[in-house]
């Protein structure tokens, strides 16, 4: 009887052991015809993909909404009663198409043209919706509006992607935007805060340029030359020095190419040097506030201000120098830290070690602050 038994056990387990061998061997085979001959797991994919750039859409939506709520307290504290309707159109009315570049003749005029008329068209009805604001605060209106443009914009164009991927299922688009979005949110969020810091009028990172100008000018008059763009004339060990930047306290960058050309031909052209200081985005590595010397014009422009300078540099065959101080672009647009003011005492005597040794008592020198001049007069 008990043989029986060891017997009977012994068949049943060999019987269970030959069944678990036969459905692992059954899997394993179902598995690999799913993942070889259909497009299943591509579809795990896409849903995966879809839900993760869904979900980091959200947040880029809540940063363009917290953007807007922002500027629409500021407007409010500064008893504009059309808020909506001011954010609502500095969001969708403004853009500028470039001009035609397959043939170059004077395509920078006509490129400074267009960006003119659409400054101008966005700077009159904001002037016509905000009556009786003086013009700093209009210029720090109107730069808050463009950061939160700048952030729906982006926002749209994210949104476009993901719902053409949705659309038609491009799971390699999607994949793409899901590798991408972390990325994008950590460079968006500080567009945020820079909203708060242009309303509370507090200098920048990127209003390094114009620090390095305030301290080569000091208290000496500023003299209006173009729009939103001031000069002064100091004399610096018996060298004439023109500092030219954009006009503060107020939120812009001025036009610095044309105050260079009308000053040069106001001297005419007796120009021995010309010096521009501006921010410049660092390395990673790199640290905060580095300063750098070298040849050309340092100005984040997309070319008509910048070819200003260098068409004015050759015509009056001045040397051209750059001296700029490094950051990151989080850093640029978030409130001025203190290795950045540092960099600025750094550049301020670069510059004037380039005033005393490469150029002589009775020059002319040109010496440009660029960039955004909130909260530095």
């Amino acid at each position: 009887m008990w043989l029986n038994m060891i017997v009977a056990s012994t068949i049943l387990s060999t019987a269970m052991q030959i069944d678990w061998n036969s459905i692992l061997t059954l899997i394993f085979w179902a598995l690999f015809f799913l993942y070889f001959f259909t497009d299943l797991p591509q579809k795990a994919q896409f849903m995966r993909y879809e839900r993760g750039v869904f979900l980091r859409l959200a947040v880029i939506e809540g940063l363009v909404k917290e953007s807007i709520a922002k500027v629409k307290s500021y407007l409010a504290r500064l008893g504009l009663a059309n808020a909506d309707k001011i954010i609502d159109s500095s969001l969708e009315n403004y853009f500028a198409i470039e001009p035609v570049s397959i043939e170059p003749t004077d395509i920078i005029k006509r490129l400074d043209h267009i960006i003119s008329t659409n400054e101008d068209k966005f700077k009159r009805d904001l002037e016509r919706f905000a009556q009786n604001i003086d013009r700093d605060r209009l210029n720090n209106i109107a730069a808050s509006l463009a950061v939160t443009s700048a952030l729906y914009t982006v926002f749209k164009i994210l949104r476009h992607y993901y719902l053409l991927g949705k659309k038609f299922e491009n799971w390699i688009l999607m994949m793409q935007l899901y590798l991408l979005l972390p990325q994008l949110i950590k460079e968006l969020m500080p567009y945020v805060k820079a909203v708060e810091t242009f309303v509370k009028g507090v200098p920048i990172g990127d209003s390094a340029g114009p620090i390095v100008a305030f301290k080569l000018a000091g208290l000496a008059p500023r003299i209006d030359i173009e729009e939103d763009t001031v000069y002064s004339v100091v004399e610096i060990e018996g060298r004439k020095v023109y500092v030219v930047k954009a006009r503060g306290p107020g939120a812009t960058v001025g036009k610095p190419g044309k105050a260079v050309a009308k000053i040069a031909e106001m001297l005419n052209c007796n120009v021995a040097r010309i010096i521009t200081v501006d921010a410049a985005l660092k390395l990673e590595g790199e640290p905060t506030g580095l300063v750098a010397e070298g040849s050309g014009a340092a100005i984040g422009d997309v070319g008509p201000e910048k070819i200003e300078i260098e068409r004015t540099a050759v015509k009056c065959g001045a040397p051209l120098d750059a001296v700029i101080i490094k950051m990151s672009s989080e850093e640029a647009i978030k409130p001025i830290s203190k290795e950045i003011v540092d960099g600025t005492e750094k550049a301020y005597q670069v510059v004037l070690d380039i005033i005393r040794n490469r150029t002589k008592p009775g020059d002319n020198v040109i010496v440009v602050g660029i960039g955004n001049t909130v909260g530095v007069y």
